[in-house]
C-alpha cells in the first residue's frame, strides 16, 4: 500500500475518480436494496448517486486536460489511510438506519479526503476543483436532508419507519424471542427436577447446562431450516437460527448459574429470583414488539413457566 503523501497530483486525481465511481456503485446499491421495502428512501439515493456521478464527470474532464485520456487505476485498497468498508452485498437485508449511517460516514471520509488533497496541489485549476468538491461534499449532508424532506414527506416516512420497525421485529425479535422463551421455560423442569432429586448443587448445574446447550443447538439448527427467508422476509436463515439458538441457551444458563453456590438452599432461592427475572423480561418483549396487553403477556408466560417449573418439583421430588 502507498501512503497518501507518496501520490503525486495526478495519482491523486485517478484517486479521486475511482473513489467518486465506488460511491456511486455503493450508492446505487443502497437504492436498489431498499427499493422494494423503502421505496422513497430509494429515491433519496438514487440522488445521491446522481451527484456521485456528476462529481466524477468533472473529475474525468479535469484529468484529461491536465494529464491526458489515460487513467492509471487506482483503488482505495491502495493506499493507507482509508476506512476498510463491508462490501454491501454482506449487509443484505439493508437495514434503513444502518445504510443512512454509513452514507453519512462516506460523506465524511469524501470531505476529508478532497480537503487532504487541496492542499497537496499547486495547481490552480486542480485545487480549485478539489477544494469546492470539499465543499460540496461538506454540505452533503445538509442535500441528503433536502432530498429527504422532498422525497420522503411525514407520512411516508411514518410508513417506512414503521416497515423498518416491522422488519426488525420479523428477523430479529421473533427469532430471539421464541428462543429465550424455549431455553428459559423448557429448561425449568430438567434443571428444577435434577435439583430436588440430588439436592446437590453441582448436579443441577451440569444438568442445566447440558439441556441449555443441547436446546441451543437444537433451536438454531430448527430456526435455520424452517425457511430462507426469500417469500416471508423474515431475513437471513443463518442469521435468525444464530440468534433464536444463542438466545435459547442464554436463557437456560440464566437460572443455571445460580446452581455454581455450594450451598443448595441458596443456590435454590437465587434459580428461583433468576426465573422470576427471566419470565419477567420475557412478558417485557412481548409486549413492547409484539403488542401483547401488559396482563396477557405476563399471564401467558407466568403460566407456562410455572407448570413447566411444578412438573420438574414433583418429577425431582417423586
Amino acid at each position: 500500500m502507498r501512503s497518501f503523501d507518496s501520490l503525486s497530483v495526478r495519482e491523486i486525481l485517478a484517486l479521486a475518480i475511482s473513489l467518486e465511481e465506488e460511491d456511486e456503485r455503493v450508492y446505487a446499491e443502497y437504492a436498489e436494496g431498499l427499493r422494494q421495502t423503502f421505496p422513497a428512501s430509494a429515491a433519496v439515493f438514487d440522488g445521491m448517486r446522481e451527484e456521485e456521478s456528476g462529481h466524477r464527470r468533472r473529475l474525468i474532464e479535469l484529468f484529461q486536460s491536465k494529464f491526458g485520456s489515460h487513467i492509471p487505476l487506482i483503488r482505495r485498497q491502495d493506499v493507507r489511510g482509508f476506512v476498510h468498508r463491508k462490501p454491501v452485498w454482506l449487509i443484505r437485508p439493508l437495514g434503513l438506519e444502518t445504510v443512512r449511517g454509513q452514507a453519512a460516514a462516506m460523506e465524511i471520509e469524501s470531505r476529508r479526503f478532497y480537503e487532504k488533497a487541496a492542499a497537496r496541489s499547486d495547481d490552480p485549476g486542480i485545487r480549485q476543483l478539489l477544494d469546492d468538491l470539499a465543499q460540496e461534499e461538506r454540505s452533503h449532508e445538509n442535500r441528503a436532508e433536502t432530498l429527504e424532506k422532498d422525497k420522503l414527506k411525514p407520512d411516508i416516512k411514518r410508513e417506512e419507519d414503521e416497515a423498518n420497525r416491522r422488519l426488525f421485529v420479523l428477523q430479529i425479535v421473533q427469532p430471539g424471542l421464541a428462543g429465550l422463551m424455549d431455553g428459559s421455560v423448557s429448561t425449568l423442569a430438567p434443571v428444577f427436577a435434577a435439583a430436588f432429586a440430588t439436592q446437590k448443587s453441582w448436579d443441577a448445574f451440569v444438568v442445566g447446562l447440558a439441556a441449555s446447550l443441547g436446546a441451543g443447538i437444537s433451536m438454531g439448527f430448527a430456526e435455520a431450516l424452517s425457511d430462507d427467508g426469500s417469500l416471508t422476509g423474515r431475513g437471513h436463515p443463518w442469521v435468525r437460527g444464530f440468534i433464536c439458538g444463542l438466545m435459547t441457551a442464554l436463557g437456560g444458563v440464566g437460572h443455571t448459574l445460580p446452581f455454581l453456590i455450594p450451598d443448595f438452599r441458596v443456590a435454590m432461592v437465587a434459580a428461583v429470583v433468576v426465573v422470576i427475572v427471566e419470565l419477567g423480561v420475557i412478558s417485557w418483549v412481548r409486549h413492547r414488539y409484539m403488542e401483547t396487553p401488559p396482563l396477557a403477556a405476563a399471564l401467558q408466560v407466568g403460566l407456562g413457566g410455572l407448570l413447566v417449573f411444578i412438573t420438574g418439583v414433583v418429577i425431582g421430588s417423586a
